[in-house]
């Protein structure tokens, strides 16, 4: 480090701080979209429910279609199953699901009798949304993102009604800006016999997050 290459002091660190949010808070879309929502209410030309309604079914329906299909295919293809995961990213778009590597990476975490997996973002609310549509409300809590961590076999079997045995071991496994879980739950009993598109239908959101176990 040179005479001229010292670190900031901390007024200096509190104003950059400051312009780093003032410059997300510019470029979120969020805040504008909101504002469009609330100018469309209030010119009765869109009702909040719905809005509501469309959000829903993007986070339930539409947005973790893609996952279910990957699971789908995990639980029909052994072969497939592996690939999936050895390389998520590879298996994922091998049904044409467009994952833009340059953005995210998505490893693949396959529940079994002896471990449930579970997944957070602990810093902010980093997820698969590729695979898995938008994140659900709660995801986002500070509430879910730090008992998760701390409790997660109480928050499970209290918040999800997912009572695990004891000898279940829960794995915790915090996403970043750069890598993303997703989860291949359990194939549910009673599904023997049935094709890859019945088989989305036993796929939920909540199961490939770790909130839900179909076993």
């Amino acid at each position: 480090m040179s005479d001229h290459d010292h670190p900031p002091d901390d007024s200096t660190r509190a104003s950059i701080d400051e312009t780093v949010e003032a410059l997300a808070r510019e470029y979120d879309p969020e805040p504008r979209a909101r504002a469009l929502q609330s100018l469309l209410v209030e010119k009765e030309l869109l009702s909040t429910d719905a809005v509501d309604a469309v959000v829903s079914t993007y986070e339930r329906e539409i947005g973790p279609l893609n996952g279910a299909k990957v699971v789908a295919r995990a639980w029909s293809d052994e072969a497939y199953r592996r690939r999936l995961l050895d390389d998520g990213m590879a298996a994922i778009e091998e049904l044409d699901v467009e994952v833009n590597g340059d953005v995210m990476e998505i490893e693949v975490l396959e529940n079994t009798p002896e471990t449930h997996n579970v997944v957070v973002c602990t810093l902010c609310s980093c997820y698969p949304w590729a695979v898995l549509g938008l994140p659900p409300t709660w995801y986002k809590s500070p509430s879910y993102r730090s008992r998760v961590v701390r409790e997660p076999r109480a928050l499970l079997r209290e918040e999800f009604g997912v009572d695990l045995d004891d000898d279940v071991a829960v794995d915790v496994w915090d996403s970043t800006s750069e890598l993303r879980y997703m989860v291949l739950p359990q194939r549910p009993p009673g599904t023997d016999g049935l094709d890859e598109a019945e088989l989305v239908e036993h796929v939920t959101r909540d199961s490939m997050i770790g909130v839900d176990r179909l076993a």
